[in-house]
Order: structure tokens, then C-alpha cells, then sequence
């Protein structure tokens, strides 16, 4: 399989959504049409709860039509590497391209879940891709395989996306990881983070609400790292994040301050923002979000 296939046209901001894993499925299917009658070019949504990450995707092709579904990410943990580069091939031809594989290590409880021992995770990677990259296209014909891109947070896994797969899609940065990731992957590679956001210009509610989502992301060990490497500090991560590190990771006010923090990663070299929208009627804000993006 071929991991570097070029990019199907995500255009340059799309939603990144934990509901549509958990979710009936009526209302991912309408979700779905939603954000895609709004304009977003792409839909990411991750898998270490819910739904299985290509029964997911099946779900959102089926219920769309010019959309990208954009597994953010599909664990290494839960399958081999034939039958992530079969299901992935498989969901490219039949949807006539319209799927991006994004791959990833996932972090120590979720493989553990799984029955696995989390160790040497980009020695891990790297014989998963080699594994992957020797797997052949089943399907008649021969169609395209999907572009392939890692879950990438520090140099090294970034380095891997560079050299290995189509691109990094990086998740829970501020925008000064943008920047970074950029410089470490070069001009060619797909660079598309996630960027979380409330739309409300309390700053009491919007923070309890970033807080909320934050609160399990700052107990694991990977992104805890990565921003002490920022150079945020111990005290900045503790008690659900200080109001700095909270306003660095997730975007509030009202719409056109996300949209300003969204076009920020696109300034600073990102290819692609998926904004993951907070609150009840998330689905509503990403429609006002995109009434001011475009």
C-alpha cells in the first residue's frame, strides 16, 4: 500500500466531532449533511470510544456526498496492519476517494484497554508503516489507495510523517505548535490540526467549558509532554489548566475570535484547521462559525 498518496480535497477548514462516535446513528447522518451543507470540507472524528473508526467513516460516506471522512485517528492498537490498509484501500474506492487514513499510537490506557503493552511507540509506528506499506491492493482494478497521516505531536513522530505518510495531524496545540510542526515537517507534507472552541463570550462559561473537555487530556502522559516542551509548566497543568494554557488550547468568543484563531493556524503553515466545536448545540455553532469563515 502506498502511504503517501496526495490528499483528497479537504479544503482548508473542516470539523473534527466526538458525537459522531457516539451518537445514534440518525443523528450523524444529520449532523453530517449539516456541516457539509455549511461548507466544511472534511470530517475528522477519533475512535478511543464509540464507534469502530471505519464503521464510523462507512456511516459518514454514506450520508454525504462531497465530504471527506478523516479517521482522527484510527489506533494501531485495534487492528493488524493488513487490515488497517485493507479497510482503509477499501474505504478510498468506494467512495470514490473521498477518506483519509489517519493512523496513531494512542496513548497507554486505550492500548492497555485492548490488551496490549504500550511501549516504544515510534519504533512501534515505524514497523507498523513498514508492515502496512507491504500490503496489496485487493481490490480489482487497483484504485488509489487514501492518503495516509499520523497522529504527531513531538519531532520525531513529526519527522516520521514527513518521510513516511502523506502528513501529521496533530491534536489538543496551541497555535505556536503549528509553527513548530510546520518548520519539523517541511512545505510538502499535510499539516492539519485540531482546534477546539466555545462560542460564548463569558469568560466564566466559556473556560468551565474548555475545562471540561481539557480536564482528561491533561492526565495523559503524551500531551503532558508536549506542552512542557512548549514550555508550559507544571503549574500551568494543573487544576484543569490555567486560564492561559486554557485560552491557548481552546478558542472562545464569539464567532469571528474562532474564526480568528483558526486562520492563525492557517498563518502560521497549517493546510487544514478541524475545529472541534464544545457545547450542546455544537452543530448550530459550526454553522454560525462558517458564517463568518467563508
Amino acid at each position: 500500500m502506498k502511504l503517501d498518496s496526495p490528499i483528497v480535497a479537504l479544503g482548508r477548514v473542516g470539523v473534527f466531532g466526538w458525537p459522531f462516535v457516539t451518537a445514534p446513528a440518525a443523528e450523524v447522518r444529520a449532523a453530517a449533511r449539516r456541516v457539509e451543507a455549511a461548507g466544511y470540507g472534511a470530517v475528522w472524528f477519533p475512535e478511543s470510544r464509540g464507534r469502530e473508526a471505519f464503521t464510523t467513516a462507512s456511516l459518514l460516506l454514506e450520508a454525504t456526498k462531497t465530504i471527506t471522512a478523516a479517521t482522527g485517528i484510527a489506533s494501531i492498537w485495534a487492528r493488524d496492519p493488513m487490515a488497517m490498509a485493507v479497510a482503509g484501500m477499501s474505504l478510498a474506492e468506494s467512495s470514490g476517494g473521498r477518506f483519509v487514513l489517519g493512523i496513531g499510537v494512542s496513548h497507554a490506557p486505550s492500548a492497555e484497554a485492548r490488551g496490549h503493552h504500550y511501549e516504544r511507540p515510534l519504533e512501534r509506528m515505524t514497523e507498523y508503516l513498514d508492515a502496512m506499506a507491504q500490503v496489496a491492493n485487493p481490490l480489482a482494478g487497483d484504485p488509489a489507495p487514501p492518503p495516509v497521516v499520523l497522529a504527531a505531536l513531538g519531532p520525531r513522530m513529526l519527522r516520521l510523517a514527513a518521510t513516511r505518510t502523506a502528513g501529521a495531524h496533530p491534536y489538543f496545540v496551541p497555535v505556536e505548535h503549528t509553527t513548530i510542526a510546520r518548520g519539523v515537517l517541511g512545505p510538502g507534507p499535510l499539516l492539519a490540526p485540531e482546534q477546539a472552541a466555545v462560542i460564548d463570550t463569558d469568560p466564566g462559561r466559556a473556560r468551565a467549558a474548555a475545562r471540561q473537555h481539557m480536564t482528561r487530556y491533561l492526565a495523559a502522559d503524551n500531551y503532558r509532554r508536549n506542552l512542557l516542551r512548549l514550555g508550559w509548566s507544571e503549574a500551568d497543568l494543573g487544576d484543569g489548566g490555567s486560564d492561559a494554557l486554557v485560552d491557548a488550547i481552546v478558542a472562545w468568543g464569539d464567532a469571528d475570535a474562532v474564526a480568528g484563531r483558526v486562520r492563525e493556524h492557517l498563518d502560521r503553515g497549517a493546510d487544514h484547521v478541524s475545529v472541534l466545536m464544545l457545547g450542546e448545540d455544537w452543530v448550530g455553532d459550526l454553522e454560525r462559525l462558517a458564517g463568518v469563515l467563508w
